[in-house]
């Protein structure tokens, strides 16, 4: 399952974001620093209204969305990389996530406090970013201790991975989060081994007024760091969001076409951090499941077998595929089948966004 952890400074809106996201789960929200100690944790849905058009095609009892996790991970200050604020409590949570949202935020209220003053939404992003550098930093030393006789000694691969990693620290020191740096597929490698919090990918989310008039300058501001470090940026109003979570569907539907917010916060987080971790999603329908899987882009019909269980994988025939729409626009998996428009498919088929999949495999 892919997880996501929600960061920033405290009192920019993550519990309330958080809350917006995670319908039915809620999470304390106060007007003061560091109300979240321990991380509240959801499991949700992921909204998919493809699974509404192919469960008039399968007309199975049970539809399961595919999922996503979310941490909501109390707030960074200024010295978390040192123990502030239980700083190093607090990042250790952020290596356990695929990726990040970071909370900036946008919206002016003077009932809400500020730990750094005044709103300033490049100066908090880099106060966090700060702080992550800093205790990647800490990372890279220790690795350098260790290899640093066998560089000394003459070793080709360890003075290779000596050169990298001052590489690394010199980009850390100077406030550059990892993910930036660019280098070959040997510094990704030991990017991967290093597990540095700042490179993990991250979704920028400017928490806007419920006026977004009141935000847009901020707002833009975001926009314009993220655009730089080429990382997504969406605008949420988690307040509003949070609202409407609490609403009956059909109520919060009427409500987000007055306010002319069609999209749910969870839906553009999704939405944009899927292209952020190049993830699509494939169905099944055996007996009386219809279900989706969350896949990473690229990834093979074999792969796609052992996303729903080792054993498919291992005693893999083939692969039984159909495009979505074209399945639902035949009406059936039999009308389709006649039709020609399934396909068979060996193991290194590359899955498709949408792809609607039966797998024939041996049992073991």
């Amino acid at each position: 399952m892919v997880s996501y952890g929600i960061i920033g400074l405290p009192n920019v809106g993550k519990s309330t974001l958080f809350n917006a996201l995670s319908k039915g789960v809620r999470a304390e929200v106060s007007n003061y620093p560091f109300c979240t100690v321990e991380p509240n944790v959801s499991v949700v849905a992921v909204p998919d209204e493809r699974l509404k058009e192919l469960q008039k095609v399968f007309q199975q009892e049970k539809v399961v969305p595919t999922a996503i996790e979310v941490f909501d991970i109390a707030g960074l200050v200024r010295g978390a990389s040192q123990g502030e604020g239980l700083g190093n409590q607090f990042l250790a949570r952020i290596r356990e996530v695929d990726a990040v949202l970071h909370v900036v935020r946008c919206f002016p209220d003077p009932q809400v406090v500020h730990v750094e003053g005044e709103i300033d939404p490049v100066r908090d992003i880099e106060v966090v970013n700060m702080e992550l550098c800093l205790a990647d930093l800490a990372t890279v030393e220790r690795r350098r201790q260790r290899i640093q006789r066998a560089a000394k000694a003459g070793d080709a691969q360890a003075q290779r991975e000596w050169e990298m990693l001052n590489q690394l620290a010199a980009h850390l020191n100077a406030g550059q989060p990892a993910r930036t740096l660019e280098g070959d597929e040997e510094l990704r490698a030991l990017l991967g081994e290093l597990f540095l919090l700042t490179a993990k990918p991250v979704l920028y989310i400017a928490n806007s007024a419920e006026d977004p008039t009141l935000s847009a300058e901020a707002v833009r501001a975001v926009r314009e760091y993220a655009a730089e470090e080429k990382a997504p940026a969406v605008e949420i109003s988690a307040q509003v969001e949070a609202e409407l979570a609490e609403l009956e569907e059909e109520e919060e539907i009427l409500f987000r076409e007055e306010l002319g917010r069609p999209e749910t916060s969870l839906q553009q987080v999704i939405r944009a951090s899927y292209e952020l971790l190049r993830l699509i999603t494939f169905f099944t329908g055996v007996g009386a499941e219809l279900r989706a899987w969350t896949l990473r882009e690229g990834a093979t019909a074999e792969e796609a077998a052992g996303q729903i269980h080792s054993d498919m994988r291992e005693g893999f025939i083939r692969a039984e595929v159909v495009p979505w729409e074209v399945l639902v626009e035949a009406g059936s998996w039999q009308a389709a089948r006649e039709a020609g428009k399934i396909a068979a498919q060996g193991r290194d088929y590359v899955v498709q966004d949408g792809d609607v999949i039966t797998f024939r495999f041996k049992a073991p």
